[in-house]
């Protein structure tokens, strides 16, 4: 059986879900920022925030972390080039996941003071940082 292969596929499923989340997330900041502060729709998004990041988004961003420097041992990796892109563009998502987390909390509080267009314009980090990590890894360009 092939361990590598298994690994991998773990792997990409945890990519998805995180993905999934990172593209998400904002998406419901941009709807409880424009929601009226202690209103029901507001509680709502603030449950279904703290859910997604603590039920998907967190344990998927681990998964994703360990077999990632799993996956680069094992096949060797850690001297090619593009690796070391891919590294420091999901060191990215993962301080866009921090900076969400904190942004979530501070929507709870009803301490935000960011607008529904700050959240329309953040929720673009996630792609771009994606279409990055996908050229490296499907294109190897070094």
């Amino acid at each position: 059986m092939d361990y590598y292969l298994w690994l991998k596929s773990l792997h990409v499923m945890a990519i998805v879900a995180w993905m999934a989340g990172l593209l998400y997330l904002p998406r419901l900041f941009v709807y409880h920022a424009g929601a009226p502060k202690d209103s029901d729709q507001a509680r709502t998004f603030e449950i279904m925030e703290r859910r997604l990041l603590r039920a998907i988004m967190n344990p998927a961003m681990i998964v994703v972390w360990i077999t990632g420097v799993t996956l680069a041992i094992w096949g060797g990796w850690f001297k090619s080039g593009w690796l070391h892109g891919k590294v420091v563009l999901v060191i990215g998502l993962s301080a866009a996941h921090m900076y969400f987390a904190r942004r979530r909390r501070l929507l709870a509080e009803d301490r935000d003071d960011k607008t529904s267009g700050f959240y329309r314009a953040l929720n673009e980090v996630p792609t771009l940082l994606m279409i990055g990590i996908v050229i490296l890894v499907i294109v190897k360009p070094f």
